[in-house]
């Protein structure tokens, strides 16, 4: 955890690694600039090692947005395209790394329900990408500042590297305050 609070701070905003006071008004520039993708990648692996195992990484993060891809080495079904296996894995953990990133560590994600609709198969790694505005973002925060817990859903467009639309997923969650006290 010690390196997620380095990653962001203790009121949700982007802070260097190393000097835990320099606030980073350009996330992804300063991801791209000290490696900040293999260190998010690695905080996954270190959280849930099936991820890395299996070939998910995160390609891309900034605020609002998350773009996640898993490999097709290592996934191949009977078919010898992607295993269903495959498109949850890299479908369900984004919503995690977008909630922390968005919402900060002071907010807990919890996938309620997840729906995938498969709409070819996939003969080569897989992309998703989701999307929370502003708006939304307040929304929640507001919500479980208040109650403890706030409910939010995620929709993501799996494609192929090729940019072909191959799955759709939705994701029902629901974020927790950590230390909230009802009063």
């Amino acid at each position: 955890m010690a390196l997620i609070d380095n990653l962001i701070g203790a009121t949700g905003h982007w802070v260097s690694s190393s000097d835990p006071k320099a606030r980073i008004t350009q996330p992804l520039a300063w991801l791209r600039k000290t490696s900040g993708y293999a260190a998010v990648n690695r905080i996954i692996g270190l959280s849930i090692p099936f991820a890395p195992r299996n070939g998910f990484s995160v390609e891309e993060v900034r605020p609002g947005f998350v773009k996640a891809r898993v490999r097709l080495k290592g996934n191949k079904n009977h078919f010898g395209s992607l295993y269903a296996g495959a498109y949850f894995l890299v479908a369900e953990i984004p919503g995690g790394v977008l909630t922390l990133f968005d919402l900060g560590p002071a907010y807990t994600p919890i996938l309620k329900e997840m729906t995938l609709q498969f709409l070819q198969p996939a003969n080569s790694d897989v992309f998703v990408e989701f999307s929370l505005d502003e708006a939304t973002v307040e929304a929640i925060k507001v919500e479980a500042d208040q109650t403890g817990r706030a409910a939010f859903s995620l929709e993501g467009t799996l494609y192929d590297m090729e940019g072909n639309h191959v799955a759709t997923s939705i994701a029902q969650y629901r974020v927790r305050k950590k230390g909230f006290k009802a009063s």
